[in-house]
């Protein structure tokens, strides 16, 4: 389904977000990435659909390739993101922010005016009542809850009918009971509907819980690429240690 080869990026102050990181998501995983802060997580994860450009390396979406721009809104209808601050419109009502998932498949004059087909508006509450917030749909999301306000991410996510959805450190921005809530909601959309799931994440224990495949990232570099069930202790140390002796040791590896 995913598939990405060598791919490098290097920010404008030097620094370098990713160094040639292959790897391949198959339809259905739920992949987890982890690593520090900095590491190149968000990177990896916002240059899929093309919101970070690359220099080097390939990025292609079920043989379609990102960098060329002809195919970018093609792949970006078919392809959900959830962003750890929520990303939605907080003055609008929750089903408003919903139907936000159906512009690729509508009119852009209608869209713009607010005017969507009465189908959209049933798949969007159809969504909504699947995140769990069914008697939300008419209020203001300024007035949810952080966990409630990244449900209406999910939602909007899913009103796209996307094959892949990314998150981006979803649950960086909210207390512990809601970051299982919300886990737990994005496993039961993979489980039940098949989507493909890749997701960045610091904290390894909810990685290890939720996740079925673990890519680990460090100064850019992918160190490891394992089943949930096979990975150990000194694999996990390839990210959050300081010593970049391991790295140098896993670089030889390869």
């Amino acid at each position: 389904m995913l598939e990405i080869r060598n791919l490098s990026k290097t920010y404008n102050n030097k620094v370098i977000a990713l160094k040639n990181v292959s790897l391949t998501v198959n339809k259905g995983e739920f992949a987890m990435v982890l690593g520090l802060s900095g590491a190149g997580k968000s990177t990896l994860i916002r240059s899929i659909n093309g919101l970070i450009s690359v220099e080097a390396g390939s990025i292609e979406f079920e043989g379609v390739s990102v960098s060329n721009k002809e195919n970018i809104n093609k792949i970006r209808k078919d392809i959900g993101i959830i962003f750890q601050q929520f990303n939605i419109i907080k003055r609008l009502t929750v089903l408003e922010n919903v139907l936000c998932g159906r512009l690729a498949y509508s009119n852009t004059i209608m869209s713009s005016l607010k005017l969507f087909k009465k189908k959209d508006i049933n798949w969007a509450l159809d969504c909504i009542e699947r995140v769990g917030l069914k008697e939300k749909a008419y209020v203001r999301s300024d007035q949810l809850s952080g966990g409630q306000q990244q449900r209406v991410g999910i939602a909007r996510a899913l009103a796209q009918q996307p094959k892949l959805i990314l998150a981006d450190e979803p649950v960086a921005s909210l207390d512990p009971y809601s970051a299982e809530e919300i886990l737990e909601l994005l496993t039961e959309i993979n489980k039940k509907e098949g989507i493909t799931m890749l997701m960045s994440l610091h904290n390894v224990m909810l990685a290890k819980k939720y996740g079925n495949r673990i890519l680990g990232i460090k100064n850019g570099i992918l160190v490891f690429d394992k089943q949930v069930i096979g990975l150990t202790e000194k694999e996990m140390q390839l990210i959050y240690t300081m010593d970049t002796s391991l790295i140098k040791e896993k670089q030889q590896a390869v």
